[in-house]
């Protein structure tokens, strides 16, 4: 057999066993990887830290394991490990100018972790969409509108733009512009309101309701209705107030008008006398 083929032989053998073995270790060290950053969220779900930072921290660790299993594995490829983070840190250099956007995205998902202007379960307005907050990863977040469908928002579109958290807070306050007509009687139509309001028990006395003449529209006196409710019960609350303010103002005689103009016709020889 030729010398030559020899060395090819041993190249070859040399190099099968150091690539199985890479392999091994890419697969088994992926499947801990997982392993341990599923492991590493049940430690702090159970220490009761909030999810939000749960799913984040638990992104950032499996990537970082997985760094640590592909520097084990060009070790045993025959790669100097120092020489190859060199060449990483380059073609880091060269890829983040590439991918400036996604760097962004996850700069502004640390910016979501640290500030948390909203967590999981909230409902926000954020990147000019608006849903539940299922989920915030690396580079985005996962809303849930509420005809179910999934929304996922770069979080850089979201840190760069207003975020409206809907229910940061405890109690919100409904607004109901209701119109009444101008020959109707101001003070009977305020007393329904007043006992409707006071009749529904998921509305707060404290802060009291507001109920009073907001303006004179062009065709309608409109009252405005304003009653606080706890969070959970908004549109509940503000479904239910419609409906029963139309039946009791009709029960009452108090009109809802439309909008209507009033048109004046004068005869032609009228005019032309004039």
């Amino acid at each position: 057999m030729s010398p030559y083929l020899n060395v090819i032989g041993d190249w070859i053998s040399l190099y099968a066993i150091r690539l199985i073995g890479a392999l091994l270790i890419f697969v088994i060290g992926r499947w801990l990887a997982a392993k341990l950053s599923a492991l590493i969220a049940k430690m702090l779900e159970k220490n009761k830290v909030d999810v939000t930072l749960v799913g984040f921290f638990e992104n950032i660790s499996y990537y970082a394991l997985l760094v640590l299993v592909l520097i084990a594995v060009a070790g045993k490829l025959g790669i100097n490990t120092t020489s190859f983070l060199t060449v990483i840190g380059a073609a880091g250099l060269a890829v983040g100018l590439a991918l400036k956007d996604s760097l962004s995205n996850f700069a502004s998902g640390v910016m979501l972790i640290l500030f948390r202007p909203f967590r999981v379960g909230d409902y926000v307005t954020a990147g000019g969409e608006s849903g539940t907050v299922e989920k915030i990863s690396m580079f985005t977040t996962i809303l849930k509108t509420p005809d179910n469908q999934q929304v996922i928002v770069p979080n850089g579109a979201i840190t760069g733009n207003v975020i409206t958290n809907v229910t940061a807070n405890d109690t919100r306050r409904i607004e109901l512009v209701i119109g009444i007509g101008y020959d109707d009687n101001i003070p009977k139509a305020k007393k329904i309101l007043r006992d409707l309001v006071a009749e529904d028990r998921r509305i707060l006395e404290d802060p009291a309701p507001v109920i009073a003449v907001k303006e004179l529209g062009d065709s309608s006196v409109n009252l405005v209705v304003r009653p606080w409710v706890a969070t959970g019960e908004y549109w509940n609350v503000y479904f239910d107030l419609i409906e029963v303010i139309k039946l009791s103002f009709d029960r009452n005689g108090i009109t809802i008008p439309y909008p209507q103009q009033d048109v004046h016709l004068y005869k032609a020889a009228a005019a032309a006398g004039a």
